[in-house]
């Protein structure tokens, strides 16, 4: 009797159960139905929404990187550039240094040339110069001689006419010559 009353009454608690969730077949199934078309939907949404989204900002990341990665080794040949560039600078000033003396020495050595030829022209033109007073002193020695010559030609004709001999005429002659003297004709 116990037993009876035992089981009578789970099935009129189950019974309750029942009809308080309502726990039949058809829930069972819209549940298993609910819970498959969640999972496809899941799936569905994965393939089609999420994994493109997950694919799109994967991308997007490894662009990000990328351009990161890039930047760094644009820093660090520009930094590499800039210290380059710095020991060039270094560099510059000593190359001026000695652009600028060689320049100064190129100078100074065609200095030296000009100078070094203006010498040898104007000793050259003095050469010539004295050349040429030595050839007019001697025109004019040749030129006072005759000179002396006629003016004695003269002093001997009027002491011929004085009737004076040649001996006397020839002494006269060289008197004249040694009065007016080679310093007094030659300067």
């Amino acid at each position: 009797m116990g037993y009876s009353m035992l089981l009578s009454s789970a099935d009129n608690v189950s019974e309750g159960y029942e009809r308080l969730f309502d726990l039949d077949m058809q829930l069972l199934f819209d549940s298993g139905l609910t819970l498959i078309a969640v999972i496809t939907l899941f799936f569905i949404l994965s393939n089609f929404l999420f994994n493109p989204a997950r694919k799109f900002l994967e991308d997007r990341k490894a662009r990000i990187q990328g351009d990161i990665d890039a930047a760094q080794n644009e820093k660090e040949d520009a930094l590499a550039l800039k210290a380059e560039y710095e020991e060039k600078l270094k560099d510059v000033d000593k190359e001026v240094e000695r652009i600028l003396s060689e320049a100064r020495q190129k100078a100074i050595a065609n200095e030296n040339k000009i100078i070094a030829d203006a010498k040898e022209e104007a000793a050259a033109i003095i050469a010539r110069a004295n050349e040429e007073a030595e050839l007019e002193k001697k025109r004019v020695v040749d030129e006072v001689k005759q000179e002396m010559i006629t003016v004695a030609s003269l002093m001997a004709g009027k002491v011929v006419s004085g009737n004076i001999d040649t001996t006397v005429q020839d002494s006269l002659i060289e008197e004249t010559l040694k009065e007016i003297g080679d310093s007094t004709w030659l300067s």
